[in-house]
């Protein structure tokens, strides 16, 4: 791979994950416009919302703050794309691009006001619709949308990340930072503001025949659409298709979401096809693959499940499912079967495309770019009393093409024997599911909080040092930002990343390599585990030494007695077991001695019953060791302690002797327990279990 394809793929990257920065603000404020229109319609509600009425009243002033976003969208991209592009100071950058962004309009009003019909301009006209003129801020300036405040907005963070630190003379220090930038910004803007006032109305005219075009490309442009923004997916390009489309002007004006919100009174009173009163709709389609599509597909690869893993494989599909229909986040689900077998991702991208143009050849049209909550608010609520032939059609469309989809993913899994999750080796475990393993850790993590109190770090914490040091560690981090599922990072040298399954054991559901340019597929947390991310990255070397307590994997700790290893889960105590205490492994003792499995201090002793220690590792683990099931009951017979609380040992030094014969005629169980009580800041802990091991000698388990 070359380096310029490298530095492209970079750039793309960055520039998706920075336009992505404000459109996280989208779902609930088109939520809420569409929640207070429903709220006001009387044809709903009755009487009770009819003008004047204080129910109507409420909504209404509801609804008026629910259009800020869309009102003000030129101006929320062009403080939040900078975000995305700052390399150090994102907030300052931010200021720096509001302002710029300003003086570019003021500078464009002010040659216009001047000389408008030089540029070709109307100037004189009200700023509206159809009039290349728009209100930014209270000043009248060429309609350029979010395009323009994107453009100003990547201007902005260039100089930004060029001038921030330039050192200029101490007497004018009062002009160093956002104020060097902002003067900077001030000269550039004037030439710019000139040149886009003899350009920008070619491009308007432009973007009419491009939107012209799309409107009249009917069944085949919105299957090209649908397919183009799902293929795109993987390599996290997919927003350079969609946000255009439902945030811009490539259809229409203002986007497709903002305009059906406007203009949903009017749907929602009209008989005729939705089609036809909104053909642009037809590009918001795509979300249908989503709801009715990837259900098909997740019931074929259970039912094509071992039956010994069917439950297990149900626990890891169906929360993936439910989040894909409810809230249109499918990369859990899509990534497992695209990580597995690529065809199965093609097929699935063939087919959403297929059911998206055989809706709009139906006649539907509308805002379905999400889940079933955007369907419900946004479509079948507000619009079913007029258009209910046309939602039961794509109901009807909808679950045709789930059979089509189960149909043909069991063909396929099947027939190629695709190891997708339930038909791999009974050995190996299914990984790349990790919802059901997130909802298990966090119960986990819940219980080891009253074993291990002292554990300070939450999920995300583990999760974002993992990631880190799958990345290569701080060192080989060039570049970092997110969109709103994954972490995107650029890497200096990327023999040094880790393969993926190091990510979907740390929690990740995939990674995706574009040479240099990575993308850890986090979920919706990303922005959180970004946050902790770039912590570790700004921390002193010291410091990031100490919080990377957790991720070392080099230490290996063994066997604290002679016998048969087995796994936590296999204790027979269900406090264990069900690892109250912490995760690890056991072992049944076939001597009666018990030995520190490395350098350790001894941090607790049952100095009565002598049945248990507690060990602090030097890579900062934490372990308990717990001789018997019940044995407390034996109050210190047949147990002999051979440490104090506070006693440093070595590796191999015995720490208990106890017989075996005791504990055997009073009726226990001398299972020797090793938990890890703090294991939930261990992500990358290996245990090896299922052989016979010999004290101090075997590792059982690996940091």
């Amino acid at each position: 791979m070359t380096l310029s394809k490298d530095v492209i793929m970079q750039n793309m990257q960055r520039f998706g994950g920075a336009m992505y920065t404000p459109v996280i603000l989208f779902a609930f404020f088109g939520l809420t416009v569409a929640v207070s229109i429903v709220c006001k319609n009387t044809g709903l509600l009755g009487s009770i919302a009819a003008q004047g009425t204080v129910w109507y009243d409420f909504w209404y002033v509801v609804e008026q703050g629910a259009w800020t976003v869309f009102a003000q969208m030129p101006i929320l991209f062009a403080i939040a794309v900078p975000i995305g592009f700052a390399k150090k100071e994102p907030a300052r950058c931010a200021m720096e691009s509001f302002v710029i962004y300003m003086l570019f309009n003021y500078f464009i009003a002010g040659f216009l006001t001047l000389h408008a019909d030089v540029f070709g301009v109307d100037y004189s006209q009200a700023a509206g619709p159809g009039t290349g003129l728009a209100m930014i801020a209270n000043i009248k300036t060429l309609d350029m949308g979010m395009l323009g405040a994107i453009f100003i907005a990547c201007c902005t963070a260039f100089l930004h990340n060029h001038f921030y630190d330039t050192d200029i003379p101490d007497w004018l220090g009062i002009f160093k930072g956002p104020a060097f930038v902002v003067a900077i910004g001030f000269v550039v803007m004037i030439p710019m503001a000139l040149l886009f006032c003899f350009v920008w109305p070619a491009v308007q005219h432009a973007i009419e025949q491009f939107q012209f075009f799309l409107k009249t490309s009917g069944i085949v442009g919105v299957w090209a659409y649908t397919f183009s923004e799902k293929i795109l997916l993987p390599a996290g390009l997919h927003h350079f298709i969609y946000l255009p489309f439902m945030y811009g002007p490539a259809i229409v004006d203002g986007g497709i979401q903002a305009y059906w919100l406007g203009h949903i009174n009017d749907f929602m009173t009209s008989a005729q096809s939705l089609r036809e009163l909104f053909p642009e709709g037809g590009f918001a389609l795509h979300g249908s693959g989503k709801v009715f599509g990837l259900p098909g597909a997740a019931l074929a690869i259970y039912v094509c499940a071992k039956p010994e893993k069917k439950k297990k494989t149900a626990a890891l599909l169906i929360p993936a499912t439910i989040t894909a229909m409810l809230c249109g986040i499918t990369e859990p689900l899509e990534f497992t079967f695209l990580f597995v077998a690529p065809l199965l991702y093609l097929i699935h991208a063939l087919l959403s495309a297929t059911l998206s143009a055989t809706l709009y050849s139906f006649g539907l049209s509308g805002n379905f770019g999400g889940g079933l909550i955007d369907a419900f608010v946004q479509n079948w609520i507000p619009l079913f009393p007029y258009h209910y032939m046309e939602y039961i059609t794509q109901i009807v469309i909808g679950l045709c093409f789930t059979a089509i989809y189960f149909f043909v993913f069991r063909w396929i899994i099947i027939h190629k024997d695709y190891k997708t999750p339930g038909r791999t080796d009974d050995t190996v475990d299914d990984k790349l599911f990790t919802k059901a393993d997130y909802k298990a850790k966090q119960a986990g993590d819940a219980a080891d909080g009253a074993a291990a109190p002292s554990m300070k770090l939450d999920e995300r914490d583990v999760k974002a040092k993992a990631f880190l040091e799958g990345l290569g560690g701080p060192s080989n981090i060039v570049d970092v930002t997110n969109c709103a599922t994954r972490l995107r990072v650029t890497v200096s040298d990327p023999e040094r990343v880790a393969p993926a399954v190091a990510f979907t054991d740390a929690g990740a559901h995939g990674l995706v390599r574009n040479g240099h340019a990575f993308q850890v597929i986090v979920g919706l947390s990303v922005p959180q585990i970004r946050e902790r991310f770039e912590a570790l990255l700004t921390a002193p070397a010291s410091d990031a030494a100490e919080t990377a307590v957790g991720t070392e994997k080099s230490v290996a700790i063994t066997a604290v007695a002679t016998g048969h290893v087995i796994d936590m889960s296999e204790v027979k105590d269900e406090m264990f077991s069900q690892k109250m205490m912490g995760d690890g492994v056991a072992v049944e003792p076939t001597e009666g001695v018990v030995v520190a499995p490395a350098d350790a201090e001894v941090t607790m002793v049952m100095a009565d019953s002598c049945h248990a220690v507690g060990l602090r590792m030097d890579n900062g683990a934490e372990l308990l060791i717990h001789i018997g099931v019940d044995t407390v009951k034996l109050e210190g017979r047949g147990f002999e302690l051979l440490v104090k609380m506070g006693d440093r040992v070595k590796a191999g030094a015995p720490l208990v002797k106890f017989d075996r014969s005791v504990i055997h005629e009073a009726g226990y169980q001398d299972t020797v327990i090793m938990a890890v009580t703090n294991s939930s800041e261990y992500p990358l802990m290996k245990k090896t279990t299922g052989m016979d091991a010999v004290a101090g000698k075997t590792a059982v388990l690996t940091f």
